[in-house]
């Protein structure tokens, strides 16, 4: 259990608006709770997936929603960052200091925060959806010469 005390914002209702998907909600929950002060984590997608019941591509879609809502940020291959408007700390004042510092794009409170989340999963969906039909009329060509 983290023993950090200060948060820069009581993100409660911001999460809500976000309507994350119950896997990710949880993988942040977790992530939170086991943070360096600052936000800082040393996991890899396997332990959240144990610590969380979850298969691997379940963490890897609860992961991915938490990143393209700024909540998380992937730094390497198990190295994650917790947005630091969302991070424990032990001060007061590096929560100040943290948010202060923090670039304006990624920050929770901006007004058209849940838009822009919303209008990331519908891009990332949409690209999604071009890669399978993309796929989808190689396999056709395919089939088409070989009966050709």
């Amino acid at each position: 259990m983290s023993t950090l005390r200060f948060a820069a914002v009581n993100a409660d209702g911001l999460l809500a608006d976000l309507d994350l998907p119950p896997a990710a909600y949880r993988a942040l929950l977790k992530l939170r709770a086991m943070s360096e002060p600052g936000g800082r984590i040393y996991v890899d997608q396997a332990t959240i997936g144990q610590l969380l019941g979850l298969s691997r591509p379940s963490v890897n879609a609860a992961m991915r929603t938490l990143e393209l809502a700024k909540l998380v940020k992937k730094v390497r291959n198990g190295l994650y960052q917790v947005n630091p408007m969302l991070a424990g700390y032990n001060a007061p004042e590096d929560a100040v200091a943290a948010v202060r510092d923090m670039p304006t794009e990624d920050r929770l409170d901006a007004p058209d925060f849940v838009p822009n989340y919303q209008r990331a999963v519908a891009d990332y969906e949409d690209q999604l959806a071009r890669k399978r039909r993309l796929k989808e009329d190689q396999k056709r060509r395919q089939v088409f010469r070989a009966v050709s």
